[in-house]
């Protein structure tokens, strides 16, 4: 009874904090229009009608038991002893209902651990914190002006110019602000993990950008200017920061996951280095970025004024402003603006022009060609990755699945949840700062993980995809144009006439430019160049990890990856020249008609834009993007080339 009162008291408490939701339920039909409340609404008025219903049905077991005991007047000895043995055990019965009900509660056992109690109800739903307060009571913008004037002195200094004065160039180690876990589960071949293992470089497309090793790609030299060499201009493509997971998945999805464990709730409990799903909830957002991935951008502004800052120079004798372009989605913006921020420095309004491109269908936008090429909608053409993954993921998750079940009762894991798991560490991590997931894997199990990126991505949106080529295309249009200063001869691919017909939009004098786009569409990109030393080692195979592969997407295509168009004049060379610098590795151009290896990977201008014409003109959008033509699943068809079947070069 006095568990029931001090409920009852905590809930009156808590009674103000839902009665402005009360009051709109009962002023609207909800069963006919749900979205009428806010989802936090929701969330409150659910939990709190949970709280009431335990309530009353802990109330009912009291009163029945009160009604039991008093039906009599008068009693023997021994109705006596009995009742005074029957309350205690019933009081017991209430205190453990109790621990079930409270949300403060754990899985816990007796002193015997013969006992499991289950999980809380709470466990795996979403925690949303929504920032900032709707309406602040202190919010007094005229007592807390922006500008107040009094700035003191404020001259600038020169640009600067690293790339070409400093004596090494800096190394982006990727995250010292997220905590990797402090081991890794103990097993498999590598017998524990490797002191040089680096599990933020293991998680695909989803590991943070990293300055990649000299001659990883196969050119020994650095993003720095050559010997002899000048930088003149600069076409810089970034993909946006780290973000919390994509509202749909094909395979995996945390937020699937945790809407499993959480309807569930009622029926399991979790045991060993699964304890911490016991009072584990969910609390990761869509789709948008997180704090990290918003540092990520602002860093990497900051990264490149200091390397081409001096480019900004010529600016001023034309008296104009860069444009930089980004798309119309949330995460696409706040990559742009941060990037600003971190390049130019608050306030950067007035510094440049941001050039916003429409990203939904039916508008034609080269940084998402994906949403005018119709065949990217069909998932037999544009999703062959997703098979490939869930073909490699029940090998090399079978004995962690094994291993995970021995440690949760009342839960069937399925490979599916434990591939979803190891999904829930880097976004965890990036988003929260740290996740407990990532120390449930072995060293092997977390390679194992990154090559089903690697499969998922090289079929998906590069190589091995039939609509690869030709999303990358529309880029490489706009690239070519402004490398040769002459405007979109014809329009059929990707590009916007509107824009890039524009001089004001789509600028083609200048010597800097910055693009963001999305991971795919620099996979893309890279596949549409004809940058075949990645695609060398051709299909993947299915059983086991090659000892020697050239595609890795945690290096091409991780979070906030960036491609550098680096423009070169040297004094040994007749022409001006080009490198492609990805995450500052260079990358060799002799899949490009013309382009020679070269020491320091670079090629002329001339034959390069010569080769990327050749490429324009041999890539048929109709057909690729509308035409009616199929591929079958597995491996029973194949492309190394990015480039949908009927196509020969």
């Amino acid at each position: 009874m006095l568990y029931n009162i001090g409920m009852r008291k905590r809930a009156e408490e808590e009674e103000p904090v839902v009665k402005a939701v009360l009051e709109k339920r009962e002023r609207v039909d909800v069963s006919l229009d749900e979205g009428l409340l806010t989802r936090n609404e929701r969330e409150v008025l659910a939990e709190w009608e949970g709280k009431r219903e335990r309530l009353t049905v802990l109330e009912g077991r009291v009163e029945e038991a009160s009604r039991s005991c008093c039906s009599k007047r008068s009693f023997t000895l021994t109705q006596l002893v009995a009742a005074f043995v029957t309350g205690g055990l019933a009081c017991i019965a209430v205190q453990v209902a109790a621990s079930v009900c409270s949300p403060s509660s754990s899985t816990r056992t007796t002193s015997g651990d013969s006992v499991n109690v289950l999980a809380p109800p709470y466990v795996g739903s979403t925690q949303v914190h929504n920032w900032p307060p709707p309406s602040p009571t202190n919010d007094y913008p005229t007592l807390f002006p922006t500008n107040v004037g009094h700035a003191g002195v404020t001259p600038t200094g020169a640009e600067a110019a690293l790339i070409a004065t400093a004596p090494s160039y800096p190394i982006h180690t990727g995250a010292p602000q997220l905590v990797a876990p402090a081991s890794l589960h103990p097993g498999g071949t590598s017998k524990g993990s490797n002191k040089s293992f680096d599990i933020f470089k293991s998680w695909g497309n989803l590991s943070p950008w990293y300055s990649v090793e000299k001659g990883a790609f196969g050119v020994d030299s650095g993003p720095e200017a050559p010997e002899g060499c000048s930088v003149t201009g600069l076409h810089f493509l970034h993909r946006h920061g780290a973000r919390y997971p994509t509202s749909w998945a094909a395979y995996g999805g945390p937020a699937a996951l945790a809407g499993r464990l959480h309807e569930s709730a009622a029926n399991w409990t979790a045991k060993g280095e699964l304890g911490f799903l016991n009072s584990w909830t969910y609390k990761l957002g869509e789709e948008v970025l997180t704090p990290f991935g918003r540092q990520q951008l602002f860093d990497l502004g900051i990264s490149i004024r200091l390397k081409y800052g001096f480019l900004l120079e010529v600016y001023n004798f034309k008296d104009s402003l860069p444009v930089f372009r980004t798309e119309s989605q949330d995460r696409m913006l706040t990559s742009a603006l941060n990037f600003a921020s971190g390049f130019f420095g608050i306030p950067y309004e007035d510094k440049y022009l941001q050039s916003i491109t429409i990203e939904d269908p039916g508008f034609n936008n080269t940084l998402s060609p994906y949403k005018t090429c119709d065949n990217t909608n069909d998932r037999s053409k544009a999703d062959r990755g997703t098979p490939f993954v869930k073909e490699w993921a029940a090998i090399y998750l079978q004995d962690a699945r094994d291993r995970l079940q021995a440690q949760i009762d009342g839960y069937n894991l399925t490979i599916e949840d434990v591939y979803t798991m190891q999904q829930m560490c880097p976004y965890e991590t990036v988003a929260i700062g740290f996740s407990t997931f990532c120390g449930l894997f072995t060293q092997e199990e977390w390679e194992g993980f990154d090559y089903a990126y690697v499969r998922f991505s090289l079929y998906n949106s590069a190589f091995g995809s039939p609509v690869a080529r030709v999303q990358g295309i529309g880029y490489i249009q706009e690239l070519v144009a402004r490398l040769t200063h002459t405007p979109i001869e014809i329009h059929n691919t990707s590009t916007n006439a509107t824009l890039d017909d524009n001089p004001v939009t789509f600028p083609l004098d200048h010597s800097f430019y910055v693009d963001a786009t999305h991971e795919v569409v620099v996979l893309n990109i890279i596949t549409a160049l004809n940058l075949t030393s990645f695609a060398a080692s051709g299909p993947l195979p299915s059983d086991h990890i090659p000892k020697h592969r050239t595609f890795r997407v945690s290096e091409l295509a991780p979070f906030a990856t960036n491609i550098q168009f680096q423009l070169l004049s040297c004094a040994a060379k007749d022409t001006d020249q080009i490198r492609v610098i990805i995450n500052d590795a260079v990358a060799p151009l002799t899949g490009i008609q013309g382009c020679p290896a070269d020491q320091d990977g670079m090629c002329s201008v001339n034959a390069f834009t010569e080769a990327q014409k050749t490429i324009i003109a041999n890539t048929d959008w109709n057909w690729a993007c509308h035409g009616d033509w199929d591929v079958p699943a597995g491996r029973e068809w194949n492309t190394t080339t990015g480039d949908a079947p009927g196509v020969k070069w």
